[in-house]
């Protein structure tokens, strides 16, 4: 992913001065040892400065940390900690950070060798909260060195979401099509996160794209396209104007991205597009995705913005989807009842024209859209991606903002299922445990759009940390709760 920050988390440790410092100083020398032993150095860095006692100390090794390229904090607690530096180390910092904390090692040294890092972390939290300064703090944040470093593994990927927002662009083109509300939201909330917003007319895109007619790099990018597509180039003769719009677009980024230094796009497709460009844009919206540009499809400023999240938290390639039909009874009893452990409202099947890169495809074919060749010519249909979705584990989830401008979020475990589609589109058979609940008194109760992002893999544990940190209220994190734990909209009666 060349869209991501690259995350270097300083490790500080931390001592109040009426316990031994030598706890804090070898216990952190131990934590580094063990991270270094499982993970490697690059993305850790030893803060010389032996320990922060004082606000001055704060200070300076918050100077340290930056001066050294890091982006992220660990404050490690070896003994009880000093609650106001350590908050004030934090605040100066002014990035992710993290607190975790030392077990104690032996009953034989409970006495010159008790840290008391357990009571610390309480004070510690209660500091910052005073100050109004944020901390990724771990289920449970009291260890041992290997089990610490297991914790600060565990903060990159959150650390790496919350850095890119804060340098994030998303650049968008046109309104939401005509009748389509649902992707609709204000965009407050994204200046509340730290995220730019670059809203341009359709008009522009154009314009710049016919500013790459005849652009000497169009032969270099369709040699791309033809090699990942394969046999599944089927529309041939779309590619050299799908190329032109791919460099359109990265251009337009290299040249738009101002003082920020990633970038999603939300992207106009209809009812408009197609005939004045002369195709639809899915497959370059999945290439770029591929490359860790997420573009969504129908202007979908916050579907772009939960797909950069999902980027960064997995490190890989997302997709998004919508939500988007019930699988039909003949099928869930012949391909799902009996082989996976799901009822029939636990699946559903997610569906996008075409924006899913082939790496997360099954099988692909360049092909026309169909439901917009319903009511337009075929032909400037053609540049969707087709086929099923990789089966596997899966994480949908979303980030959105509501009417009146408030943060609200869902996340849900899941599987796409190895099951034939028999449809068209970029589709698969998905499987999420008391979906038929979540979808009732999450997704509809909660007002969201039908689109969803997806991570392919189960990255909820992260995202709910990530959600939590950019200040999501906890009771606007919706999940696909188990049965028996009823939804606040829950008919107990049911």
């Amino acid at each position: 992913m060349n869209n991501l920050p690259k995350v270097k988390i300083g490790i500080v440790a931390v001592s109040r001065d009426c316990f031994p410092e030598s706890l804090s100083v070898n216990r952190r020398k131990a934590l580094v040892e063990a991270y270094a032993k499982k993970y490697g150095m690059d993305d850790i860095y030893e803060c010389p400065i032996c320990i922060v006692e004082s606000e001055v100390q704060a200070v300076q090794a918050a100077k340290d940390l930056k001066d050294q390229g890091c982006n992220a904090l660990c404050v490690y607690l070896g003994n009880f900690g000093p609650e106001i530096s350590e908050s004030l180390l934090v605040q100066i910092f002014d990035g992710p950070a993290m607190i975790c904390a030392a077990a104690e090692e032996s009953q034989n040294d409970l006495v010159g060798g008790r840290g008391d890092a357990y009571c610390g972390v309480l004070n510690a939290s209660y500091a910052m909260k005073l100050r109004n300064v944020k901390a990724y703090i771990p289920e449970y944040p009291v260890g041992t060195a290997e089990e610490c470093a297991d914790m600060i593994r565990e903060f990159v990927p959150i650390a790496r979401a919350i850095v890119g927002l804060k340098s994030l662009k998303i650049i968008s083109f046109g309104p939401r099509p005509t009748n389509f509300l649902a992707c609709n939201a204000p965009i407050k909330q994204l200046y509340n996160l730290g995220v730019e917003i670059e809203e341009n007319s359709e008009l522009d895109l154009f314009e710049a794209f016919k500013n790459h007619d005849g652009d000497a790099r169009i032969p270099a990018k369709v040699k791309e396209m033809e090699e990942e597509l394969g046999a599944g180039n089927l529309k041939p003769e779309v590619l050299p104007k799908l190329a032109q719009y791919e460099l359109t677009l990265l251009d337009w980024v290299e040249a738009h991205k101002g003082c920020k230094e990633y970038v999603a796009i939300a992207g106009k497709c209809w009812p408009a597009f197609q005939t004045q460009f002369g195709f639809v844009p899915c497959y370059v919206n999945s290439r770029l995705t591929g490359m860790g540009i997420p573009v969504s499809c129908e202007v979908d400023i916050y579907g772009a913005l939960s797909e950069f999240i999902g980027t960064a938290v997995s490190d890989d390639i997302v997709t998004l989807l919508d939500i988007n039909n019930s699988v039909p009874a003949d099928m869930y009893e012949e391909s799902i009842k009996g082989k996976f452990d799901y009822t029939h409202k636990d699946t559903f099947m997610g569906f996008h024209c075409g924006n899913t890169n082939s790496k997360k495809l099954s099988f692909c074919n360049m092909k026309y859209q169909m439901i917009m060749a319903r009511n337009l010519p075929e032909e400037v249909t053609q540049g969707t991606l087709e086929g099923d979705i990789v089966p596997g584990d899966i994480t949908f989830f979303r980030l959105q903002s509501t009417a009146d401008a408030k943060l609200r979020a869902y996340i849900a475990h899941g599987e796409v299922l190895p099951v034939a589609t028999k449809s068209f589109g970029a589709i698969g058979v998905f499987a999420i445990p008391e979906m038929g609940r979540f979808y009732r008194h999450v997704l509809i109760e909660g007002n969201y759009p039908h689109h969803g992002a997806v991570a392919f893999g189960h990255f909820g544990k992260a995202l709910y940390e990530v959600f939590k940190y950019v200040g999501v209220e906890l009771e606007e994190i919706g999940f696909n709760q188990p049965k028996g734990m009823l939804y606040k909209s829950e008919n107990p009666f049911a």
